[in-house]
């Protein structure tokens, strides 16, 4: 098949571009790197030419709630458009657990309100739900720091390998359009801020992990099922301590 891959030269793009090529097919990335803007919409008619499905594994500049929502309704509305032009047979999108559920949080309401527009666009797709990847704890905890103390919410946390995810959209992909979501989580549930604490520890970072239940994720605010999945979801293998073994507690690359 021939696949495009919009995001393609980031952390879960360029592992998926990989898996589809040893699997025997055409995966091209599709970026601002390669020439296409998909805010602005510019080089998607001609990155979609000839493709019969699209990966979007793109996400946000910036995390202020405006600018992500603009980020994931324009970026998204103008790939379904250009796909449709195109032809494209299957959208797959990658999103995160929990954002069908209520919440205030700016980033999670922008995940939604993508998916809204990939439901009702028409196009055959599947979404992939994944929950947070090992490789983004560390940034966590930058944002939840003030001095040397790390302060997180004490929720269920079901962390996942970035590799596992890249496999989970790369299945997506290659299969049938399922019109509806997948989900992906790691085999481990634990407290979100037990998992962090071990992280930090691992990377030989002396900051100080405390639990407050009223402290934030991102800016919203999150309880016992806000970060895993409701049903039971394609559990990947990997676990922390065998990702950290791996040299997982190294900074991670940008997304």
């Amino acid at each position: 098949m021939n696949i495009v891959v919009v995001g393609g030269t980031g952390l879960i793009g360029k592992n998926v571009i990989k898996r589809l090529t040893a699997l025997g097919h055409t995966a091209t990335a599709a970026s601002p790197n390669t020439g296409v803007n998909t805010l602005a919409g510019e080089g998607l008619d001609e990155a979609l030419t000839g493709a019969e499905v699209v990966v979007d594994v793109t996400n946000s500049p910036s995390f202020a709630p405006a600018d992500v929502m603009h980020f994931f309704t324009t970026s998204t509305a103008n790939q379904l458009a250009a796909e449709r032009r195109a032809g494209v047979g299957h959208h797959v999108a990658l999103s995160i657990v929990g954002v069908e559920r209520p919440s205030d949080g700016g980033y999670f309401q922008a995940k939604a309100a993508q998916e809204t527009l990939i439901r009702e666009s028409g196009q055959p797709f599947t979404i992939v739900h994944a929950t947070q990847f090992f490789e983004f704890i560390g940034a966590i905890a930058d944002t939840a720091t003030s001095g040397t103390t790390v302060t997180l919410p004490p929720v269920a946390f079901q962390p996942v390998a970035a590799d596992d995810v890249a496999a989970a959209v790369t299945r997506a992909a290659v299969g049938a359009p399922v019109n509806g979501i997948v989900e992906i989580a790691g085999p481990e549930r634990a407290p979100f801020d037990r998992i962090v604490a071990r992280v930090l520890q691992a990377r030989g970072d002396e900051r100080t992990v405390v639990a407050d239940p009223a402290a934030t994720y991102f800016g919203a605010h999150v309880d016992d099922t806000s970060l895993v999945p409701e049903s039971a979801p394609d559990a990947a293998g990997t676990t922390l301590e065998a990702w950290l073994a791996a040299g997982g507690a190294t900074p991670a690359p940008a997304r």
